[in-house]
């Protein structure tokens, strides 16, 4: 059973950093993109950052020059670096893996970390 933890959320500061991780456990086979999401109350969950096997990554417009996402293959674990942190970057942030095994595609979700940037 594939579990995903997350840790690093909290309070911080306009203008503070926070780095999120995300650690993958149990089962874990070949690890295609992991990404970060997250929702904000009242708000569908919506796209920050994805990482690909071989390191690419892409970035949401509103956290680009701020957030930097990485990953520890050796680990199963993908960071996001949060840096010049806006209010409205409050939300609950979550890691999403995708996985393959031969022809099937498996995705698996974090629980969610809150991080709170206050003004």
């Amino acid at each position: 059973q594939v579990q995903l933890v997350e840790s690093g959320g909290g309070l911080v500061q306009a203008g503070g950093s926070l780095r999120l991780s995300c650690a993958a456990s149990g089962g874990i086979f070949n690890i295609d993109d992991m990404n970060w999401y997250r929702q904000a109350p009242g708000k569908q969950r919506e796209f920050v950052a994805t990482i690909t096997s071989i390191g690419s990554t892409n970035y949401a417009d509103s956290v680009k020059g701020r957030f930097t996402i990485s990953r520890d293959n050796i680990k199963n674990t993908v960071y996001l670096q949060m840096n010049s942190l806006k209010p409205e970057d409050t939300a609950v942030y979550y890691c999403n893996i995708k996985m393959h095994l031969g022809p099937l595609k498996y995705d698996y979700w974090g629980q969610g970390t809150q991080v709170t940037v206050s003004s």
